[in-house]
C-alpha cells in the first residue's frame, strides 16, 4: 500500500486537541478523538468526510482528556464503533475522581474558547477491546502491534502497522512543531521514556504519525527520528544543569517556556498547560536523579 492507500486525513476541531482518520477506502480509523467540548463537532466533520461509511474504530494513544475525552461524544454519532485502548487507559476511565479532572481541564479550556454550554460524558467513556503490549489488533486489512510506550503516561501505547512500516505515536516520543523543534514531555518517567523512544527507533519507520500533529512526510519523519532522542536528552541535562544552579522549577519553566512556545506550538500548547507539563518535567528530573 501507499500514501495514496491509506490516507490520513486532519479531523481536528481546536488548536491543541489531538484526532486524525486513517482510511484505506475500506476501514475507517479514528486515532484519538480530541476534547469532550469539541466531541460533537469533530463527529461531524468525520461524517462529512465518511457520507454513509461506518466509523470501524476509535483508537486511544492514552487517557488524557484532550485525546479520549471526545470519543464518549462521536460514538453518540458512531455506537458501533470499537474503541481501542491499552488496559491501564481503560482502568483510569473507571475512575471517578480521574472523570472529575477530565471534566474540570475540559471545562477550562471550553470557557477560554467561549463554550459553556456542553454535557458531560465521560461517564460514557468506554474500551471494547483491553490491549497489553504485543497485542495484535486487525483493523480489516490493516493490522497494528501494540507497544506500551510509558513516559508521557503510565498508559501510553503506540500503533504500529508493519505493512506500512507506519508508527502511531504517542507524546512519549515528544511534540513536534513539524519544523525544528521538538519538545520532550516525560511527564511521569524520563528513563522510561528514553526506553520508549530506543523501542520506537528499533522499527522500520518510513512514516509517522504524531499527536497534535498529523502523519509527517518522508522527509519530516526522518528528522524527527533523528533528533528526538538528543532533543530529549539535552532537555533533561539542561533542567538537572539549572535545578544543580540551585533555580526552581518554575524559574526554569518560564525560561523554556520564552524559548520554546512560539509558532506552531503557541498555537497548540495553552500557556497553563504547557507551564503545568514543563514543571512537572523538572521535578520528575530532580526525583530520578536525586536533585534536591
Amino acid at each position: 500500500m501507499s500514501r495514496e492507500n491509506v490516507k490520513v486525513t486532519d479531523m481536528r476541531i481546536h488548536p491543541g486537541d489531538s484526532g486524525f482518520l486513517i482510511d484505506n477506502g475500506k476501514t475507517a480509523i479514528m486515532i484519538d478523538s480530541g476534547y469532550g467540548f469539541t466531541g460533537y463537532r469533530m463527529a461531524q466533520k468525520i461524517k462529512d468526510y465518511l457520507g454513509d461509511r461506518p466509523l470501524d474504530f476509535i483508537f486511544l494513544t492514552h487517557s488524557h482528556y484532550d485525546h479520549a475525552l471526545g470519543s464518549a461524544y462521536i460514538l453518540e454519532t458512531y455506537p458501533n464503533a470499537t474503541v481501542v485502548a491499552g488496559a491501564y487507559a481503560a482502568s483510569i476511565f473507571r475512575r471517578a475522581g480521574a472523570l472529575r479532572k477530565m471534566d474540570e481541564l475540559d471545562r477550562s479550556i471550553a470557557e477560554i474558547s467561549g463554550v459553556t454550554d456542553y454535557p458531560f460524558l465521560g461517564e460514557k467513556l468506554r474500551v471494547d477491546i483491553e490491549v497489553n503490549d504485543g497485542d495484535v489488533v486487525k483493523a480489516g486489512d490493516l493490522t497494528f502491534i501494540v507497544m506500551d510506550l510509558p513516559g508521557h503516561t503510565k498508559c501510553s501505547v503506540g500503533f504500529y502497522c508493519p505493512e506500512e512500516a507506519m508508527l502511531i505515536a504517542t507524546e512519549t516520543l515528544g511534540i513536534y512543531d513539524g519544523g525544528e523543534v521538538i519538545l520532550p514531555s516525560f511527564l511521569v518517567s524520563y528513563e522510561n521514556t528514553i526506553a520508549s523512544i530506543d523501542r520506537a527507533l528499533s522499527l522500520k519507520i518510513d512514516r509517522l504519525l504524531i499527536p497534535h500533529l498529523g502523519d509527517l512526510e518522508e522527509k519530516r519523519t526522518r528528522f524527527y527520528l533523528d533528533n528526538i532522542r538528543r532533543r530529549s536528552i539535552e532537555s533533561m541535562e539542561e533542567y538537572a544543569a539549572a535545578l544543580r544552579e540551585g533555580k526552581s522549577a518554575e524559574e526554569i519553566a518560564t525560561d523554556y517556556i520564552k524559548r520554546y512556545r512560539r509558532g506552531y506550538v503557541e498555537k497548540i500548547y495553552p500557556p497553563e498547560a504547557m507551564m503545568l507539563n514543563t514543571t512537572l518535567m523538572i521535578n520528575r528530573i530532580g526525583a530520578e536523579f536525586g536533585i534536591v
